[in-house]
């Protein structure tokens, strides 16, 4: 996988949307400050990811609903079983951090699908039920105070007063715990994107993967727990039966906005079922395959396109910046 390749063409990916070079340009830089600022917050860990650098690689299928079809044209939601790569992660750029530390929080879920014409459509998904901050400005600035609050920094911190002047933040880490499992945790689409079907209908939505069951652990039962358990968990309980997630998405009503992440949409708001997705099958060695993998939000297929969040751009670029390094 040649990245000197790769990048350039992601990055350009990552700008649709954007009105004119120079946004591309801005957003770029902002992308690689975000990555800059994870390596001095993480340290630099070569061959893996500037965030969410643990995780384990599962495999399976999806198969659109019935449903699916009327509100997006997608060849996903075709009802054939399209065969899909999935990386299940904890937070943060730390390879050996324990699974069941705070800091592991919120955990992380990126599915590619591979489909019939022979491309890739991408979901980059995570527990947290909104995200803290709307821009990827915001995002940086958030590392940033981060790296300048160590413990025994005089308080107030950089990141006690990045949270009171951002009062999204500390509202959306409230919404995060250590599952028991990564087979046991819902995840939420961070952007709103915009299904299209075969009338020219548009809906924005936003995805909710459901689990068969959610279980949460307490910040003192997660704590004493094997630092690999997610890890190694996920592959033990596929071994004997398959794990099930349903595919929703969370439509949003007239007057809804959809540029701002760290607004939810009211819980009234219809959710229609996309589908199940199937993992069944574990990957001998997912270390070295996690290591070759790139999910991009914005690698979008017929169907599926991107809204005006502009978390969205910044997020696909900051993760081709992350792979360049990498696979540098």
């Amino acid at each position: 996988m040649n990245a000197r390749r790769i990048v350039p063409a992601m990055l350009a990916l990552a700008a649709l949307g954007f009105a004119s070079l120079g946004a591309a340009d801005a957003q770029a830089q902002v992308a690689n400050e975000i990555v800059d600022t994870m390596n001095k917050l993480f340290g630099t860990h070569p061959g893996f990811r500037a965030n969410h650098a643990k995780g384990v690689v599962v495999e399976g299928s999806f198969q659109g609903a019935p449903q699916a079809s009327a509100v997006s044209k997608a060849i996903l939601f075709s009802g054939q079983a399209i065969p899909v790569t999935v990386r299940f992660s904890d937070s943060g750029g730390v390879p050996t951090i324990p699974d069941g530390s705070p800091q592991a929080n919120p955990h992380g879920m990126a599915i590619k699908f591979h489909l019939p014409n022979g491309r890739n459509t991408d979901m980059v998904i995570n527990s947290l039920r909104f995200f803290p901050v709307a821009t990827g400005e915001d995002f940086r600035d958030l590392l940033e105070a981060l790296t300048e609050s160590p413990p025994g920094a005089p308080k107030p911190t950089k990141v006690d007063q990045f949270m009171a002047s951002h009062p999204s933040a500390p509202k959306a880490f409230a919404t995060i715990a250590t599952p028991d499992s990564f087979a046991d945790e819902i995840y939420y689409g961070i952007d709103a994107f915009v299904f299209v079907n075969q009338a020219g209908k548009h809906q924005p939505v936003r995805y909710i993967m459901q689990p068969e069951k959610i279980v949460h652990l307490d910040p003192a039962e997660a704590g004493k727990m094997a630092p690999d358990f997610l890890v190694d968990e996920l592959p033990a309980r596929i071994g004997k039966q398959p794990v099930v997630f349903h595919l929703k998405a969370q439509l949003a009503a007239a007057g809804d906005q959809t540029k701002d992440p760290t607004q939810a949409w009211p819980d009234d708001r219809e959710v229609v079922e996309l589908g199940t997705l199937t993992l069944n099958k574990t990957v001998t060695d997912s270390l070295a395959e996690q290591k070759k993998l790139l999910f991009l939000p914005a690698a979008l297929t017929d169907g599926i396109e991107p809204s005006d969040d502009p978390l969205i751009g910044v997020r696909s670029a900051a993760y081709a910046v992350s792979f360049s390094r990498r696979n540098h």
